[in-house]
Order: structure tokens, then C-alpha cells, then sequence
């Protein structure tokens, strides 16, 4: 090998193997296949996408989704990313008698103890999180699901 292809191998093995950051254009791109799929069980939604740091990237709210879902979908990013975990996970986790029982009121009150958030994660490192809330507690747990599924697929189409 002469020293342009092994440069070119270094190149392509640290591309394999770095973890890609949170942004804007990936955030809109996420969360515009979250919408197509909201729009398609006939449901509106707020979607946002927070980075690794649990700081908000981007929040979409379709037209005729509540007003309130808005700070729970905020919050439900907020807490996967702030706890690396699933809202749902938490859910079982929170409950009288359980290890993290009473922690929905920490942090000013914003950890959320019901589904809908899910971290995002790229080559199992955390990229970010997601929230989803406007339908039920099954619809918006589910499309957080999706959300989760599709990102490294969205983030190699970037």
C-alpha cells in the first residue's frame, strides 16, 4: 500500500467508528418520518428532538396537535436523555414501591414516568433523544418506538 490508500483507509475505519453529533438537519429529517406516520394513524402530534445533552435541537408541533403536548413532548426528551432510558422503561421503574419511585418530581418536575421518549443512539453510542405526545399513551409510545427504529437509517441517509 502506498501512503494515499493507507490514508484513505484510516479515513474510512475512523468514519465507521465515529459517533455522529445531534443536529438541526438531522433532527428535521428524524422527525419529519415521525410526522408521515403520525399523519398516517390519523393523529397530531408535538415531536422534539433534544442532543445527547438533553438541550432541545428541534421541536415540531402539527397543526391541531394540544397546546400541552408541547412541554411533555419537550420533557419527554428531556428525561430519556437526562436518564438514558425510555420513558416507558422508566414507567415500571417509578412506580410505588420501585427504585425511582417519586422521581418525576426532581429536576423542577420535568423527568416524565410515562412512554413516548426514547434515546437515539448511533453505533450504541447516545446521539440525542426523542419525545413524541399528542396521542394516546400507546400512539405516542409507539411513534417514539418508530422514531427510535428508523434514526441510524435517517442518520446514513444524511
Amino acid at each position: 500500500m502506498n501512503e494515499q490508500q493507507i490514508c484513505q483507509v484510516v479515513e474510512q475505519v475512523i468514519s465507521q467508528t465515529k459517533t455522529k453529533a445531534m443536529n438541526l438537519k438531522l433532527a428535521c429529517a428524524l422527525i419529519s418520518k415521525i410526522e408521515n406516520k403520525a399523519e398516517s394513524m390519523g393523529i397530531a402530534v408535538v415531536i422534539a428532538v433534544s442532543d445527547k445533552a438533553a438541550r432541545p435541537v428541534a421541536v415540531h408541533c402539527m397543526d391541531g396537535a394540544y397546546i400541552a403536548s408541547y412541554d411533555i413532548a419537550v420533557n419527554k426528551a428531556y428525561t430519556s436523555a437526562g436518564l438514558k432510558m425510555s420513558t416507558a422503561k422508566l414507567a415500571g421503574l417509578a412506580q410505588p414501591g420501585q427504585e425511582l419511585y417519586g422521581i418525576q418530581h426532581t429536576n423542577q418536575g420535568r423527568i416524565v414516568i410515562f412512554g413516548g421518549g426514547e434515546v437515539l443512539e448511533d453505533k450504541g453510542k447516545i446521539v440525542g433523544a426523542l419525545g413524541v405526545s399528542g396521542g394516546t399513551l400507546e400512539q405516542d409510545t409507539e411513534l417514539a418506538a418508530y422514531g427510535k427504529e428508523i434514526f441510524e437509517e435517517v442518520l446514513r441517509c444524511l
